[in-house]
């Protein structure tokens, strides 16, 4: 199989995962969405742990780049830190979806192992980044800064997944502007 068939599988358990978490990859179901037959998506992931942690990682991965080419681009990390909500606001766009690694932090007790490793790199690589981000920002020390970096990652992801209970993405720019207004985030 090419890695185009590769790259069709990981897409399509992407949108998956970010609308039904890592219980919801069906091998069946995402043959049917690439247009291939299920037993060929063995060929690539043989197991659905596999998959999950694929897909996890592929996503860490790409937020990773995301991130450091915002900053790169920018030189102003206090605008980079005002964006960073807006990252988690696609997946609402999205068909009222949710951050893949939030999603399936939820149901962590039932991951595998190797899937729950690119979770929590994934909670790494944000709260690594936010505290980064404001060090530069407000001169915070990094022993200072993580503190307030893991809160605003558990805010954010907070507000996304009470958006998505509400099907309403207004709600989330609510939550972050109060955020905002209380001092958890710049304005």
């Amino acid at each position: 199989m090419s890695s185009n068939s590769r790259e069709a599988i990981l897409a399509a358990a992407k949108l998956t995962a970010q609308a039904h978490g890592y219980s919801g990859l069906n091998f069946r179901d995402l043959a049917a969405d690439v247009g291939i037959k299920a037993a060929s998506i063995y060929h690539h992931f043989p197991s659905k742990a596999d998959l999950g942690a694929a897909v996890a990682r592929r996503y860490w991965e790409d937020s990773a780049a995301y991130l450091e080419a915002l900053l790169a681009e920018s030189k102003d990390p206090a605008a980079c830190l005002r964006q960073y909500p807006g990252t988690f606001r696609k997946a609402l766009e999205s068909g009222n979806r949710m951050c893949l690694c939030s999603f399936m932090a939820a149901e962590y007790d039932d991951l595998p192992e190797p899937v729950k490793k690119e979770i929590r790199t994934f909670t790494d690589i944000n709260v690594t980044w936010l505290s980064k981000v404001l060090v530069a920002v407000t001169a915070l020390s990094p022993e200072k800064s993580e503190p307030r970096a893991r809160a605003i990652f558990a805010a954010i992801t907070g507000a996304q997944l009470m958006a998505r209970s509400r099907a309403d993405v207004s709600l989330y720019d609510t939550l972050i502007e109060s955020y905002r207004a209380a001092g958890l985030l710049p304005t």
